[in-house]
């Protein structure tokens, strides 16, 4: 575990050196993120000068979900979508070969080699905007509210997790899978709502197959102190299947791999 963590350091300070070589390039895409998370605010704000409530959630309800939706958006972007891009291109053009002969864990380093700073902004800024929206309500979540809101953020993070592992993979067997990223964000763009807002199969769907509601209702929800004990119960048995599930998907996908030199 120390191991990793000292690798982690130093994969994602050279990647932090590197941004910082184009400093104005940092700055001019750090404001970006933080206009497109002000666009979806006011978009929202518009809706709310209309009715009190979408979904039985209120404005500023709703604004904790738009902040997790910017701090995933953040994680994905910073984290998994960098690594993905390069592992695609490893597998395609055989240079994958050198991740294999590495002497650390194929999957560990496929996932986490590489970092793009700058959407880090996107977290705090999601941070932020859930601050905001808990002043505004005069709302201190208890110690149990605050234990459940953190379990969910980490049930939530493996399950996003697995699903850009689950699309790495793919590029084992298929040439291009870069439109499986922009499929997943077709289903992700969901999660800009509360998941009451959908309604039939279509909620089911969302919470049980595709569980994007783990992603920003249910974390958002445990904050208000309007969860469950079984949506936690069910994140919880949901994360570990998944983890295990796409750890067997890697291993069984690598012994698929064509390399260079095969």
């Amino acid at each position: 575990m120390l191991k990793h963590l000292k690798l982690l350091s130093i994969f994602w300070r050279f990647s932090i050196q590197k941004e910082m070589e184009y400093r104005v390039n940092f700055l001019t895409n750090a404001f970006m993120s933080i206009f497109w998370l002000v666009w979806g605010i006011v978009g929202a704000t518009i809706f709310f000068a209309h009715r009190d409530e979408i979904g039985g959630w209120s404005y500023e309800q709703v604004l904790i979900v738009l902040g997790l939706y910017s701090i995933f958006t953040g994680i994905m972007e910073a984290f998994f979508r960098p690594n993905i891009t390069s592992m695609i291109e490893a597998v395609r053009d055989g240079t994958f070969d050198f991740v294999l002969v590495k002497p650390v864990n194929s999957q560990f380093y496929s996932s986490f080699h590489a970092l793009t700073m700058w959407r880090l902004v996107d977290i705090f800024a999601g941070g932020a905007v859930i601050v905001y929206a808990l002043i505004q309500m005069e709302i201190v979540p208890t110690l149990p509210q605050l234990g459940a809101f953190a379990a969910l953020l980490l049930i939530a993070l493996v399950m996003v997790y697995c699903f850009w592992l689950a699309m790495m993979t793919m590029a084992f067997w298929f040439v291009k899978v870069d439109n499986l990223a922009e499929l997943f964000y077709s289903f992700y763009e969901a999660s800009r709502f509360p998941i009451s807002v959908y309604g039939g199969w279509l909620r089911v769907a969302l919470t049980f197959v595709i569980p994007i509601a783990f992603i920003t209702t249910f974390p958002a929800a445990a904050l208000l102190g309007l969860l469950e004990a079984n949506e936690l119960l069910y994140g919880v048995l949901l994360a570990l299947f998944l983890l295990f599930g796409t750890n067997r998907l890697w291993n069984f996908a690598i012994r698929s791999y064509a390399s260079a030199s095969s």
